[in-house]
């Protein structure tokens, strides 16, 4: 019997495996093997699968935990493709921002292991990021001889229902941003314009206006850990005042410009670039590695 006919929506257990090309045999299963310590569990060798244009084949799986694994692809015969030449070697940081997005993320308990496990690829002569701490993750990131990122993290705190609830709003903001845009003719560029029409709906949602308060500039924070600094800062600043903003935010208010430093606020630059994920009123003047800068719009 369908499920959906008895009211109950089918529900995913987790990911199997995750896939893709390698034109490095050798090299791919001794970096998964031998340098990560996955087992390779199974390989299929195929002719093909079908079409004439199929290449034969090997696609091989490596262990990856809980019963997930990790899989690649290699066509007999088959030539690496241009876009591809020059990325092994290259440092762990982002540097296409469209190839890196595609990558596989393994999970640890604790900073110790995160640590334990730079130390092994160290060991190995693998290039090792520093690790990063973006909101709810720290990671460190490396790179597999396809020149693929491959990241390694552990949780800083548990999403909440709270997160998933701005998640939503600002997908909202950007999708709505985005069809005025397709009706202009135009594309969005940049994320202030998401975070201005994020606040926009906070405003409606929480019924606040920029003339009831007087502010000429308002940022909305999540009240959560890793925003909690801009929180603290703009309470001792004189100027701007502080107050909740439905249960799942606090709003910084304003009269005049506002500026905070990433080194006062104590952030590493993977939080500080999405300091004001929860929405913005205003308009960003400077926003650099150091210093950012809002002015009434």
């Amino acid at each position: 019997m369908n499920s959906n006919a008895i009211g109950t929506a089918p529900r995913l257990k987790g990911v199997d495996h995750t896939a893709r090309p390698t034109w490095k045999l050798k090299e791919t299963v001794e970096f998964y093997r031998d340098k990560l310590g996955l087992p390779l569990i199974h390989t299929i060798s195929a002719r093909g699968w079908g079409p004439e244009t199929h290449p034969d084949f090997l696609h091989f799986f490596f262990d990856s935990g809980n019963g997930s694994t990790i899989a690649f692809f290699y066509y007999l015969g088959s030539k690496e493709p241009d876009h591809l030449t020059g990325k092994p070697g290259q440092p762990p940081v982002p540097s296409d921002h469209v190839f890196d997005a595609t990558h596989t993320s393994w999970l640890v308990d604790t900073k110790e292991e995160l640590l334990a496990w730079k130390a092994r690829l160290e060991s190995n002569g693998v290039d090792v990021s520093t690790t990063t701490a973006h909101e709810v993750i720290e990671s460190i990131y490396f790179r597999d001889p396809n020149g693929y990122f491959i990241e390694i993290t552990r949780k800083l705190r548990p999403v909440e229902a709270l997160d998933g609830r701005d998640a939503a709003l600002t997908l909202e903001a950007a999708i709505r941003l985005e069809e005025e845009a397709k009706a202009r003719g135009a594309s969005v560029q940049l994320i202030d314009s998401v975070w201005n029409k994020k606040a926009s709906l906070l405003d409606a949602e929480t019924g606040r206006t920029m003339a009831s308060s007087g502010a000429a500039v308002r940022i909305y924070v999540l009240n959560v850990p890793e925003f909690a600094a801009i929180v603290d800062a703009a309470r001792r600043q004189a100027h701007c005042t502080v107050t909740q903003a439905g249960k799942d935010y606090l709003v910084i208010e304003a009269r005049e410009p506002v500026e905070f430093g990433r080194k006062a606020l104590n952030l590493k630059p993977a939080v500080w670039y999405g300091l004001f994920t929860g929405g913005l009123r205003g308009k960003i003047e400077r926003f650099d590695r150091d210093i950012v800068r809002i002015v009434p719009a």
